[in-house]
């Protein structure tokens, strides 16, 4: 994907990803997977992330629950971003995003269609939206994760 993407292809790329995420599902072998859930309280968002690790790579990476459009689609881009990628690819990635996020310096090229997020400081109020399921996979690569 080309990484100069204009305003009608981001919201597309948003839209597309709210309305038929791929990675939104329960997992079915729940057991294999570490969960962390996480919410908001100025958004309807309220999403478990799930994560499954094999040999240091992430084999999967799911989430569940409500979120508005700008947390759903982001949740799941990364999900895709993260994929086969091992815990020190994952947190250069999610580095990335949160320095877009914030408007820092950042790797365009690592974030693919995150990129579509990249006017999201614009609107203070979507940030939370925009990183709710980046902090929950951080905290679940750091070791951080719901009991059963």
């Amino acid at each position: 994907m080309p990484i100069s993407i204009d305003q009608n292809m981001m919201r597309e790329i948003i839209m597309d990803h709210y309305k038929d995420p791929e990675n939104k599902e329960e997992p079915n072998d729940k057991k294999d997977y570490i969960h962390i859930r996480m919410d908001s309280t100025s958004c309807i968002d309220d999403i478990t992330i799930y994560l499954k690790m094999d040999n240091g790579v992430i084999s999967d990476v799911k989430f569940d629950g409500v979120g508005c459009a700008i947390s759903t689609s982001s949740t799941d881009i990364m999900c895709n971003l993260v994929k086969g990628k091992t815990k020190e690819e994952a947190f250069k990635i999610i580095e990335n995003y949160l320095n877009m996020i914030y408007e820092k310096p950042y790797n365009e090229e690592l974030l693919d269609e995150a990129n579509a997020f990249k006017n999201t400081h614009k609107q203070a109020a979507r940030i939370k939206c925009a990183t709710i399921g980046w902090n929950g996979l951080t905290k679940l690569l750091n070791g951080e994760k719901d009991e059963d």
